[in-house]
């Protein structure tokens, strides 16, 4: 009941209930009652027609028969636990925890803050998800009649030889009609927050506000879909590969109509949260400290093994440090990982309890009915305990494990023979051993020149071969019997990634930009107009507001992503002459479109533009919001397949994750070019990852903006690494602020 409980509800109750979280119940799912429920469903049909008594005695039947076949599989059930569960997951656990770098004390610290921030939060409760429910229901039938109004229009116009004025006039009407009917529902739903529930976003932009409530909301919705969706999804799965009987044509027909009716109300929901996401990170002001909410995969597949999607979306301001648990992912897995080697710990105490429990019933069983034979051999019931005798002794083949061998049965089954005599009253008969005679040779001689000298010496006794009874310990065979065993693993991913291997040391022939920043161009007169540069270089144009040249212009603000990527496009230009347009510049919003799972047209129109399949080298500005929001660079050598990495910290946990979302974007972009006809299908072959930066160069919390952009000048420059040290930072800043002012501009 308790795992029912906690699937039922949210969050907060399966750390308490749920069984994959508490400690004392092993590995066990707690679904042992739903298991010996599906064992009694064939009765149903079979208990209408029976009377009240018919029917316990059937349960009872049926009961009997369930307990006789699981007790002749308990050996094969241990054995399984054994290799399946302690042996494999156990390894598979101790694996992570060796690969996240990250203390088993400082998880269990994590695991305890996270356990009480989460049962102490007191999260707001959203009154209008009925009403979202209507207006996600409104909002599904309105894209089915726009697809309708859309192929009624083409079937008319490729049809019909001549049309009427009249019918292009209805046509015209009824897409204004929608249009009008589209705006209106999009006022009705962004109607359903209220911002003044939520006093402590006072001070926020209310175009986030009202964003973040409304993906709030929406992503309540979607976890109740996603759910529903996915029991639906079991009910139609339950037959497969045998495991339970099948749902019948017509519970499968009502099943799947189920679920076709419900989703593309999803699939909607999923894509307008995705939508809110990325108008959230536009939107996103550091200064805020809200964490933003992470994208949703668009596959039913992908999203049931999404972590995310029982997250609760943030909507007040985060105080303090940002704690590891919540953005870590290193801790995230090491604590799954850490639950799971406590749980394998727990599963071998309970399976050498219950392999000891076994025994024990073995020979109280066995001297009972030796017992009974020896009282009753005049008995009707004789042959009956007989019977009953041998299928005991069956077991001896059936249940001995690493936990209980063959001799612990074989002692027992012994010590049970001589217990049954004893207890029946009759007097055990005297058994012979018959030693072994000891043959000691020796030489004659030798005993004729020392018969009165007293002599000791070793008597070598023949080995015997049969071996006493050993104890074992439970861990030692659980970890050490099959210790060198292992199974290949697979991966089951939507985007076939290259092979990349991360080495957390400087590459070789590192060389450094020894950029001079001309101290006479500093002195400039501040301007507060808008820029804009026209397209120029291969860069569309570029527009610098009042917000922005006053960003460069102050020497303790943190750069913008309009100041990262103009002022990077600025250096792009001044540099030509060195890099001749070899190398693709990509802009801060590139990588946020794989979190978003952005279309691979979404991708080629956003970047097409940069021409990157002809270049040998791109360039990659990435942008980390939480917890504070810091600036980070990734060049990436296409002829060498090299990834070389630039964090002014230095920090080598958060690139793990990074490298991935790098790869993705790299394999998805070859894929798209080779689609176009631009490029042939090529292997990508083996990655390598360098960083360039072993040690910190930045102390304070507002350059790194600036430490990405002097990274970008070396590398368009032909260098590895930037030769800026941070007391030269003011002195670039400056010089980034008389770039913007000095080129062609139009003032506005």
């Amino acid at each position: 009941m308790t795992a029912m409980h906690a699937y039922g509800h949210e969050w907060a109750c399966q750390l308490i209930y749920n069984p994959q979280l508490i400690t004392g119940l092993g590995l066990s799912d707690g679904e042992g009652t739903e298991r010996l429920w599906s064992r009694f469903i064939k009765l149903i049909g079979i208990e209408q027609s029976s009377s009240r008594q018919r029917c316990i005695w059937l349960i009872d039947r049926q009961v009997t028969s369930v307990g006789y076949e699981m007790q002749q599989d308990l050996g094969a059930w241990l054995k399984c636990q054994m290799r399946k569960g302690t042996k494999e997951q156990g390894s598979a656990a101790k694996e992570v925890l060796a690969g996240c770098d990250v203390p088993v004390t400082e998880l269990q610290s994590q695991w305890t803050e996270q356990q009480e921030a989460q049962l102490s939060i007191q999260a707001h409760k959203s009154i209008q998800l009925k009403e979202l429910d209507s207006v996600l229901a409104l909002q599904v039938d309105l894209d089915a009649s726009e697809h309708a109004l859309l192929a009624t229009c083409t079937v008319i116009e490729q049809d019909s030889k001549e049309i009427s004025l009249k019918t292009l006039d209805i046509l015209a009407s009824m897409e204004h009609s929608h249009t009008q009917l589209s705006d209106k529902l999009e006022t009705l739903y962004t109607s359903l927050n209220v911002q003044d529930r939520f006093l402590e976003l006072d001070g926020v932009q209310l175009d986030f506000v009202r964003i973040l409530l409304m993906a709030r909301d929406l992503k309540i919705n979607i976890c109740k879909r996603a759910v529903g969706s996915f029991f639906e999804w079991d009910k139609l799965d339950q037959a497969v590969g045998g495991k339970d009987k099948t749902l019948g044509t017509k519970l499968h027909q009502q099943t799947r109509k189920s679920i076709a009716k419900c989703q593309p109300a999803l699939m909607a929901a999923i894509r307008r949260f995705n939508r809110y996401c990325e108008q959230l990170e536009e939107l996103y002001d550091p200064a805020y400290a809200i964490l933003l909410p992470s994208p949703l995969p668009t596959k039913l597949t992908e999203l049931r093994g999404d972590p995310t999607l029982l997250q609760d979306i943030w909507v007040s301001p985060s105080e303090g440090e940002m704690p590891r648990w919540l953005e870590d992912v290193a801790v995230h897995d090491g604590i799954h990982a850490l639950l799971k080697h406590d749980q394998c710990h727990e599963e071998r105490w309970c399976l050498g309890v219950e392999a000891d429990n076994m025994c024990e019933w073995f020979g109280a069983e066995m001297c009972a009915v030796k017992l009974a034979l020896q009282q009753m051999e005049d008995s009707p019931f004789f042959l009956l305990l007989q019977h009953r005798r041998e299928a005991i002794q069956e077991l001896m083949g059936q249940w001995p494990t690493p936990l209980a061998s063959s001799v612990h049965y074989a002692a027992k089954a012994n010590e049970v023979v001589s217990l049954a005599k004893s207890l029946s009253g009759v007097a055990p008969t005297a058994e012979l051993h018959w030693l072994k005679p000891v043959i000691c040779p020796w030489p004659l001689e030798d005993l004729a020149n020392n018969e009165d000298n007293s002599m000791a010496f070793e008597i070598n006794y023949p080995e015997d071969d049969a071996q006493g009874t050993e104890e074992f310990l439970l861990g030692d065979i659980l970890e050490g019997s099959d210790a060198n065993d292992k199974e290949g693993e697979i991966e089951d991913q939507g985007v076939i990634l290259p092979v990349v291997t991360l080495l957390w040391q400087l590459p070789h022939n590192l060389t450094s930009d020894p950029i001079d920043i001309s101290i006479n161009s500093l002195i400039v007169e501040s301007n507060t107009t808008t820029c804009v540069r026209p397209p120029a270089d291969g860069f569309p144009q570029l527009t610098f507001d009042s917000k922005d040249t006053e960003i460069l212009a102050s020497n303790e603000a943190q750069l913008n992503d309009t100041c990262l990527n103009g002022s990077a496009a600025l250096l792009y230009s001044l540099y030509f002459p060195i890099h001749h347009g070899d190398i693709a510049l990509f802009s801060t919003h590139d990588i946020p479109r794989i979190w978003y799972n952005a279309t691979d047209d979404t991708l080629w129109r956003t970047m097409s533009w940069t021409n990157y399949w002809e270049k040998s080298m791109w360039i990659l500005p990435i942008h980390r919001p939480s917890p504070c929001g810091h600036w980070v660079m990734c060049t990436i050598d296409i002829a060498l397949r090299r990834l070389f990495l630039f964090d002014s910290f230095a920090e080598e946990r958060p690139w793990k994750q990074e490298i991935q979302d790098i790869m993705k974007l790299i394999s998805r972009l070859f894929m798209i070019a080779v689609t176009k006809n631009v490029v042939p299908e090529q292997d990508l072959g083996d990655w390598m990852v360098f960083p360039v930066l072993l040690h910190a160069t930045q102390t304070n919390g507002y350059d790194c903006g600036l430490w990405v952009l002097a990274q970008i000048a070396a590398v368009l420059r032909g260098y590895k690494i930037t030769g800026l040290r941070e007391e030269d930072m003011i002195r670039f800043r400056r010089f980034l602020y008389t770039q913007v002012l000095r080129v062609p501009t139009i003032i506005v």
